[in-house]
């Protein structure tokens, strides 16, 4: 049976093998090309979850979270109920009382009926997904940039033909794992490898050049690079005019950044800032990647677009290895925002507030575009408008806001101020411990679907197992839902397919224009890069070649001002906390603590500090340290090793309750995406008796 890994955005090809009535063994798909017939820790373990003992096998109500007990009800019972609850909110407090909370790991075609559903069937503007928490500054930036977001701008089998490699804030070793053959072939090549981040990670491993960067100071390492880039005549002279705009503001916006300034604000010694600079300038062919590390800041829009600005100014983008790619962490985080989850967004990544786009959309759908609401808010400020009594109901489809989200003591508290919470997920997550409803949903195996990587290849995943006792797939309940509420109407498809078939029927003429993709093709050709206007259509795998998206073909350069974090740290918080990933989790851990040959791996997170740091606490090996902020305080087990920096401390985020970093971490958003800050956060640490 061949399907696609649940986990990251690589969307590894597997086989799975049934050894016997009960267990399954999986591999590596040698016949799909992204993967490079091979498969990390977490792919070879995607089918332990999917039959986890603790499934939700039919759908549970209960009227008090607090204090009643879950009841088994039938599925009649719970789409009528969930429905006259969600009508009785909306007619005493308005259709935006409503609010759908969705998922980067859903496939395009819920994606797509998910936002559809909050538009049509609630007619509410709010809808957001975790994907916020991701992508968002990166999709920005790259919007602003090249009027265009897809992850990577070229295909990745051209990482292997880049002569020089920048790695900004992304552990791909960890998150990403079977990318690394990729990076090894150019090394082999003789490419070399820059990693720039705060700790030492099995990326760093991989590199030439190892810049250990605090948190917080991405754009005023890189105004140095361009500084050098300008004031030793390296840039690319005729793609900057001829491609590009803003290079003049550019110019005056570095000025200031000499290599020397650049180590007086960071500690990267003067002589590493021009070697960088001039070896990715001369080198004939270079690609740059950012993931989170620098993307989930206050400035993370600013920090992204100024490694664009790298790319741009040396003319790397839009020939073969080439380019620029924010790394997306979830499944599906690239179709996710494509097709309608977020707040501002229709399907084909239109603009809900653009006249021309709601007419195409709403004529696609069979309504008028004046029915349609207007623009959202993003993930945390639905949480907030429920905290304000603004939203009265949530929906939660595939997430987790309750682990996922900064300074989660207020999210949990806010969501207990809901009339109504529905839940739909395999599993009782930390979130669904505040639900009133909890609707069995399926697992990857159990829904066909597509899903669209991080390089913009869209590609099919067939179902392989039946429905788990008694769970509905999810587009299933969200039709069900919508027939309930009076608009089955708009609902009517004889097969996930015909989702699909619309979905591009609705992106056509969008910029993500999906219109010239069938199932068909997706089988045929292992996946489809888009935009793909038209069935004759090769696809588009690498982007830019003769102009970018914006109406005049150019490309925009954007001077960036480098500006402080939302919390500098102060005599009473001294030190930087910074947050991520782990090799054998997943997001908020839902999947990946409840799959045994994972959690064993790291099953509580660890608080990773520098020597220094641990002898200036009186901190010892298997000692704990407290963390304090202003949101809250955690207690963890420490992990001491030189590889990060002195004065910042690192915990992953995969665990929720009393393990949860986001107890700590800063809630401030970034103003052009509303990306929460989860990668600075000042806190005091003390040794923990």
């Amino acid at each position: 049976m061949h399907t696609h890994c649940c986990f990251c955005s690589m969307q590894c090809g597997l086989v799975i093998e049934n050894k016997d009535d009960d267990t399954y063994k999986v591999k590596p798909s040698k016949s799909f090309p992204v993967a490079t017939g091979r498969l990390c820790q977490k792919g070879l373990n995607a089918v332990t979850h999917t039959q986890h003992d603790s499934r939700i096998t039919r759908p549970l109500q209960r009227e008090n979270p607090e204090d009643d007990p879950w009841m088994p009800r039938d599925w009649n019972h719970a789409m009528i109920s969930i429905a006259e609850r969600i009508t009785s909110i909306q007619s005493k407090y308005g259709h935006d009382a409503v609010a759908v909370y969705g998922g980067g790991s859903l496939t395009n075609e819920v994606s797509y009926l998910l936002g559809k559903f909050t538009r049509v069937a609630l007619q509410s503007r709010h809808i957001d997904y975790n994907g916020r928490y991701c992508m968002s500054s990166a999709a920005t930036a790259a919007n602003q940039a090249f009027g265009l977001d897809r992850g990577f701008t070229f295909p990745l089998s051209d990482i292997s033909k880049a002569d020089y490699i920048i790695l900004a804030g992304t552990n791909i070793a960890e998150c990403q794992p079977t990318m690394v053959p990729y990076l090894l072939e150019a090394k082999k090549r003789g490419a070399m490898i820059v990693t720039i981040d705060p700790r030492y990670t099995l990326t760093t491993k991989l590199s030439d050049i190892d810049v250990r960067l605090r948190p917080g100071f991405d754009a005023v390492f890189v105004n140095g690079l361009l500084h050098v880039i300008v004031k030793e005549n390296l840039y690319d002279h005729t793609f900057v005019q001829q491609r590009t705009q803003g290079f003049e503001s550019l110019v005056d916006a570095v000025e200031a950044y000499t290599p020397d300034r650049v180590e007086a604000l960071t500690g990267i010694l003067p002589e590493v800032t021009r070697t960088i600079a001039r070896g990715f300038a001369q080198a004939k062919t270079g690609i740059v990647l950012t993931a989170r590390g620098v993307e989930q800041q206050t400035n993370g829009v600013d920090n992204t677009l100024n490694y664009i600005n790298l790319s741009l100014v040396t003319g790397k983008i839009g020939k073969n290895g080439c380019g620029f790619g924010a790394v997306t962490g979830q499944g599906n985080g690239q179709g996710g925002r494509e097709h309608g989850q977020k707040a501002d967004q229709l399907p084909g990544y239109r603009l809900i507030d653009d006249p021309t786009a709601r007419q195409h959309v709403a004529d696609v759908w069979g309504i008028s575009p004046d029915d349609l609401p207007g623009k959202g808010v993003s993930a945390y400020e639905m949480i907030e408008k429920i905290d304000q009594g603004k939203i009265k109901a949530m929906i939660v489809l595939g997430s987790n806001p309750v682990v996922s989200s900064p300074n989660n003591h207020f999210v949990k508290q806010a969501l207990q101020k809901l009339d109504l919470l529905v839940v739909i997920d395999m599993f009782e997550t930390e979130t669904a411990q505040l639900a009133h409803w909890l609707l069995p949903g399926s697992s990857f195996l159990e829904g066909e679907g597509t899903m669209t990587n991080l390089e913009g290849r869209v590609i099919h995943r067939p179902q392989v197992f039946g429905e788990y006792g008694d769970s509905m797939q999810d587009y299933q309940i969200i039709c069900q839902l919508a027939k309930h509420l009076g608009k089955g109407q708009y609902f009517q498809y004889d097969s996930i397919e015909a989702v699909f078939d619309e979905l591009c029927r609705a992106s056509a003429g969008g910029k993500a224009d999906y219109s010239g993709i069938s199932y068909d093709r997706l089988k045929k050709e292992k996946g489809v890069y888009w935009p793909c206007p038209s069935r004759d259509h090769a696809g588009s795998p690498l982007l830019f070649t003769d102009r970018f998206y914006h109406s005049d073909g150019m490309a925009k350069l954007t001077p960036i001002t480098p500006k402080k974090p939302a919390e500098v740290t102060t005599r009473a918080f001294p030190y930087v906390l910074t947050t991520g990933r782990l090799a054998s989790h997943y997001l908020s851990g839902v999947q990946t603590r409840r799959t045994a040959q994972l959690n064993r791996k790291a099953p509580v997170p660890l608080a990773e500090i520098h020597p220094w740091l641990a002898k200036k606490l009186k901190i010892g090996k298997d000692q704990k340290v407290k963390l304090t902020s202003l949101r809250g305080e955690i207690t963890l087990q420490v992990k001491i090793h030189n590889g990060i920096h002195p004065r910042t401390i690192f915990v992953p985020f995969h665990w929720g309750g009393a393990l949860s970093i986001n107890q700590v971490t800063n809630d401030a958003l970034d103003p052009q995406s509303r990306m929460p800050e989860f990668k600075i956060c000042a806190v005091n640490a003390e040794r923990a008796d």
